[in-house]
């Protein structure tokens, strides 16, 4: 079963790293190597790169720009960070919000996270929304229970029209960074489980056109048998997202 070109994303998440220089020759590479995308390719770049990466990706079909998060408040005395205000006045198109990172290094829970996505919709800028379990969960088969609720918190409360605007990226947490990666009928599973909580929430019409994308060691070698999953609509790529020859093999998978 082919996904529908609408749920088709491939989003990279450079976390930490490349420098602007770095960062333009990386987002122009990935643009010549891949060319235009059947679906969104989505660069969520460092805060000083956002308005550069925004002015490369102006200039190329399908390509699009990310902030890896953002404050709550509209404005205040709140050194270091960033509202969805000054994101949309940059042209900022989507946010990573309630990464694992996140969550675990700041200590963000779904209550927070749930206001910033009400920020970021406000304010024109579609919510990329990170969800998952650790290991010790998946080991006690208990990801539905721990996912359902990190779901339920964040998102219980939009309109259908806000919910059609959030992308969702599923990221088994014990994935990432690991090497290890959920095999393709286990990230299946979740992804068809997190589309059923938001039909039963939502109604089937949003949850059909809803991007549901799996975070976790995505790579060339394993991406063309992911996104061949009915439910699994692209990648939330971390590492690989980082060399342009790889980021452009996931993109073409």
């Amino acid at each position: 079963m082919s996904t529908p070109t609408n749920r088709r994303i491939v989003a990279g998440n450079w976390k930490m790293n490349t420098t602007p220089t770095e960062g333009a020759a990386l987002a122009q590479g990935v643009i010549e190597q891949a060319g235009s995308p059947s679906g969104k390719v989505i660069f969520g770049v460092p805060a000083i790169q956002l308005v550069k990466i925004k002015e490369i990706v102006a200039g190329a079909n399908g390509y699009f720009v990310a902030a890896q998060n953002m404050h709550e408040a509209d404005k205040g005395a709140y050194t270091g960070e960033h509202s969805a205000a000054m994101l949309a006045d940059a042209g900022v198109d989507y946010v990573i919000l309630g990464h694992s990172e996140r969550r675990e290094y700041n200590g963000e829970d779904d209550s927070l996270i749930h206001e910033k996505i009400i920020k970021a919709l406000d304010h024109g800028i579609m919510p990329i929304y990170c969800c998952g379990e650790k290991l010790d969960i998946r080991e006690a088969n208990n990801q539905e229970m721990v996912v359902g609720k990190q779901i339920e918190r964040a998102l219980s409360s939009l309109s259908e029209e806000q919910m059609s605007k959030v992308v969702i990226a599923y990221e088994p947490v014990w994935a990432i960074g690991t090497g290890k990666t959920a095999s393709p009928q286990q990230a299946q599973d979740m992804h068809a489980f997190i589309r059923r909580m938001i039909s039963d929430a939502f109604g089937s019409g949003v949850a059909e056109n809803v991007s549901i994308l799996y975070g976790g060691s995505v790579k060339p070698a394993n991406a063309e048998e992911l996104f061949g999953m009915a439910d699994v609509d692209g990648g939330l790529v971390g590492g690989a997202s980082l060399d342009a020859e790889s980021f452009a093999a996931i993109i073409k998978a």
